[in-house]
């Protein structure tokens, strides 16, 4: 065990938390979710928005979103429709449905209070992993491991000398643990650092050495060798995302269920792909389709 920074394990040294943690003190981004008197509801709606999707995007909607809805209670009594709206254009727009279900949940089963522990979280709609154990550390200030992407690339970089993490395993939990602190307040800093390093200097394309803060790196000790893993660019234009999320727009700017030929002429280039973008649509549960053949937001459709 290392004492000097209340660590444990043969590798973690690697990453001394004092140094992480003045780091991040002198250099953390202001960003809204992390200033005093923001509310667990309101870290978890950060949450969910910042899954897949820049920061940059996230920040004005999410202010808009603390206003309209400061607690689950108040967004729960809005329909899916209005959520839907409201999400715009952030992405991944089933993650905006499951929060509206959590809310519910929240509202009618747990006081209109996002419960600490991580198990209990973990039983509530659209919260996985990952959200789990970032609402206990940010919201409550636990110990716990939060690992996303960023967290899993510095580790592989700082403490095994690999430029890319690989697939996501089990481990990632256990090896993230073993490098926080003992003590419960600085652990829960320095998750936030930790995950701060790798969005903001040891970011996957172009890392910025010259700024990082960790006195070694086992990475740059071995030459900063080359990436193993083949990266796969996700392509947006063209895709049937891209034509769902066409359907989606003439849905949100109607004032009530659509015919048809409004969708048809949203995405006119290939048939088919918007055949099977409308039904997939409809699976997810984002689009309803009225008795009399109309399509509608969900929560819309009955006239």
């Amino acid at each position: 065990m290392d004492r000097r920074n209340g660590t444990a394990g043969a590798e973690t040294s690697s990453i001394p938390a004092d140094i992480l943690l003045t780091w991040y003190g002198e250099t953390a981004r202001d960003l809204p979710w992390r200033r005093p008197g923001v509310t667990a509801w309101q870290i978890l709606m950060s949450e969910i928005m910042l899954q897949q999707t820049p920061v940059v995007r996230v920040e004005p909607i999410w202010l808009e979103w603390v206003r309209r809805w400061p607690a689950p209670s108040a967004m729960a009594a809005s329909t899916q429709a209005e959520v839907l709206r409201a999400w715009g254009k952030l992405g991944y727009p089933r993650r905006a449905l499951r929060l509206h279900e959590c809310a519910r949940v929240l509202a009618e089963r747990h006081g209109d209070e996002v419960p600490a522990e991580v198990e209990v979280l973990l039983g509530l709609p659209g919260i996985g992993d990952y959200t789990a154990r970032a609402v206990a550390c940010f919201a409550y200030g636990q110990r716990v491991p939060v690992v996303d992407t960023n967290v899993r690339r510095v580790v592989a970089r700082a403490v095994h000398g690999r430029a890319e993490a690989g697939n996501a395993a089990a481990r990632d939990l256990v090896e993230t643990e073993a490098l926080l602190p003992l003590a419960v307040e600085p652990a829960a800093r320095f998750s936030a650092a930790l995950m701060e390093l790798g969005a903001t200097v040891c970011t996957a394309r172009s890392p910025e050495c010259s700024r990082c803060p960790l006195p070694r790196c086992a990475w740059v000790e071995a030459g900063r060798p080359a990436s193993q893993v083949v990266r796969r660019t996700q392509k947006y234009e063209g895709t049937d995302r891209q034509a769902r999320g066409r359907l989606l727009d003439v849905l949100r700017d109607a004032a009530g269920p659509v015919e048809r030929v409004r969708l048809d002429l949203a995405w006119t280039r290939d048939p088919g792909q918007r055949d099977r973008a409308l039904d997939s649509l409809l699976v997810d549960g984002l689009v309803e389709q009225t008795g009399d053949g109309l399509f509608a937001l969900a929560g819309e459709g009955e006239r």
